[in-house]
């Protein structure tokens, strides 16, 4: 689809006026830009807003650019926009350093890989470097906060927006629609509440299945019929008196009632839930470590000593490339440098792709380690989460096809830079898919778990835990998992081994411990996972480090080994 850039003067004509008497410098327009592509301009002001091209209270765009056409899809566009909200919140918002022009050009340089023009970029800094500028930067901040932030319209629909949470009560009409909201629980379980507009008693019932229907969640589908209007489903499921419930289980009617009584109702809606639903045996254990969603995944976010890394690089660090990751990680709020327009990513991939692979190999750690920083900042991660056959990553990550051979700090860093990758939705999932980057990743991972470097393995044990955090969150929501069962399979067998060897490092046995518990919880209890943990005798090897007097103190050796492993396999 096209993507186009919309330019509007926020002084109405004022700045071409008194620009060059007030500031000594002639500036055309005080521009806010935004995004437009499938029929929704996108653009920053009181967060990130969506709305239908032209209507914004800016008026009419003075200028409409072509940026050129994107071939991403919306489900991916959106997580990406999910993962800028992060960055481009309203109180994070600067007029001069963090604006709409910012979110225009990032959002840009991920949809079609073109930043926006540069007279745009480069004004805020133009009128920084004049006296006027610096003098009244606070009073035009406010004034024109107040410009940029105002209240927006409604999204129009269909635009690019966060997913709806679970849990809404789904309203049909017809017969028809009935059997679509009923097929959709063929495998899991639905509630329909037959009502109508004239009965005091439903009404009296809507809160308490609102609240059901959120609490339920994508386990049950909650359905709300007014047989006053849907004569054919009256006259299917002979309802004769409102309100009345049928609950169906596995696409069979499980049972029906009539009456207003909110316990009633609740004590039936959570037993078809749980008859849909049994819970895993896992869940009657005490495992306060597992028996949550995992909500942040291990990152790196030390910056490195510029100045030693630049004399690491060599005469590379005058690439134009280096200078401008250089410029972009030594911002204050390095571990989200949302205070600067990102590099241009583009020169950056030509670089990694192209120079990186010839310069010495005592330099190349040094130049990995700014890439682990930028990675931090989700429009980079996600910009290079989407390259086509991920050449750049790939590129870096075949420096360390044979681990005997490579370095130990350039090792370390590239795990160090596999962990920041979860910084962004976007590369978990490609790492799922992605069969050379998974098996490069998995190469990397399993053959440092192992190492004789004691920090290499904390690293390395970090890495596996995003991984398996990534997979249980999705077993966690009662969603598919994402790793393979292979993979999996893998990842345990790595982790058991490693465990068995750990004689010194709490915090890489408490890694390791971590990622092997996150794997083993809830996983079906005749699949391969807990197959594989019998055969290893994983529940003697992890109790027997509680011998060790290095890492009997680690308390994961009592909720893993004790708990989960010795009650649950």
């Amino acid at each position: 689809m096209d993507v186009e850039l919309y330019v509007y003067d926020l002084s109405k004509g004022l700045a071409r006026m008194y620009s060059q008497p007030l500031t000594g410098i002639h500036i055309d327009a005080i521009y806010h830009t935004s995004v437009v592509f499938g029929g929704i301009e996108y653009f920053y002001g009181q967060g990130i807003h969506r709305t239908l091209p032209g209507t914004t209270h800016h008026g009419q765009p003075m200028e409409k650019l072509h940026m050129g056409r994107t071939e991403l899809p919306m489900d991916v566009i959106q997580e990406y926009l999910d993962s800028l909200a992060n960055v481009y919140t309203a109180e994070s918002y600067d007029l001069f350093m963090h604006n709409c022009n910012n979110f225009s050009q990032d959002l840009c340089m991920f949809l079609v890989g073109k930043g926006i023009p540069e007279h745009i970029r480069s004004l805020p800094r133009r009128v920084l470097d004049t006296p006027f500028g610096q003098m009244l930067r606070p009073q035009l901040d406010q004034a024109l906060r107040g410009i940029t932030q105002a209240p927006q319209p409604p999204p129009p629909p269909g635009a690019a927006k966060p997913k709806p949470a679970h849990g809404a009560v789904r309203n049909v009409s017809n017969l028809r629609e009935l059997e679509e909201q009923l097929a959709q629980a063929m495998d899991s379980c639905a509630v329909v509440f037959f009502t109508s507009s004239t009965c005091a008693p439903c009404k009296i019932m809507y809160p308490t299945y609102d609240e059901l229907a959120e609490e339920a969640g994508d386990k049950a589908v909650l359905i709300k019929v007014d047989v006053n209007l849907a004569f054919d489903v009256a006259t299917k499921y002979q309802v004769r008196v409102t309100p009345t419930f049928m609950t169906f289980l596995k696409g069979k009617k499980e049972d029906e009632w009539s009456g207003a009584n909110p316990a009633q109702l609740k004590g039936n809606v959570r037993l078809v839930i749980q008859s849909a639903h049994p819970p895993h045996p896992h869940a009657k254990l005490r495992l306060p470590s597992l028996q949550r969603r995992v909500t942040d995944y291990v990152k790196y976010t030390k910056v490195p000593s510029i100045e030693k890394v630049l004399q690491k690089i060599g005469p590379a660090a005058q690439d134009p490339t280096i200078q401008a990751l250089v410029e972009f990680v030594q911002k204050p709020n390095a571990k989200v440098p949302a205070d600067t327009a990102v590099p241009d990513l583009s020169s950056m991939a030509a670089f990694l792709q192209s120079t990186f692979p010839e310069l010495p190999q005592e330099s190349l750690f040094a130049v990995v380690d700014l890439v682990r920083v930028a990675f931090l900042d989700p429009r980079v991660s996600a910009f290079f989460a989407e390259e086509p056959d991920h050449k750049t990553l790939l590129t870096l990550w075949s420096h360390v096809s044979d681990l005997a051979s490579c370095p130990y700090n350039l090792r370390i860093v590239m795990l160090q830079l596999a962990c920041n990758l979860f910084t962004t939705p976007l590369y978990p999932n490609q790492i799922v898919a992605h069969e050379k980057l998974r098996e490069t990743c998995m190469r990397l991972l399993t053959g440092c778990l192992l190492d004789s470097h004691a920090n290499l393995r904390v690293v390395a044990a970090a890495l596996a835990f995003n991984l398996a955090a990534f997979n249980h969150n999705e077993r966690f929501e009662k969603r598919p998992d994402k790793l393979s069962q292979d993979v999996q399979v893998e990842l345990v067998a790595s982790l058991v081994e490693a465990i068995s060897t750990e004689e010194e490092s709490v915090e890489a046995l408490h890694g390791c411990l971590l990622a092997l518990g996150l794997l083993v919880y809830e996983a079906p209890l005749d699949g391969d996972v807990v197959d594989l943990c019998r055969a290893m005798g994983v529940t003697d090897t992890v109790n027997a480090k509680s011998q060790v007097e290095k890492l009997k103190s680690e308390p994961l050796l009592k909720e893993i080994g004790q708990e989960l492993l010795a009650k649950g396999l």
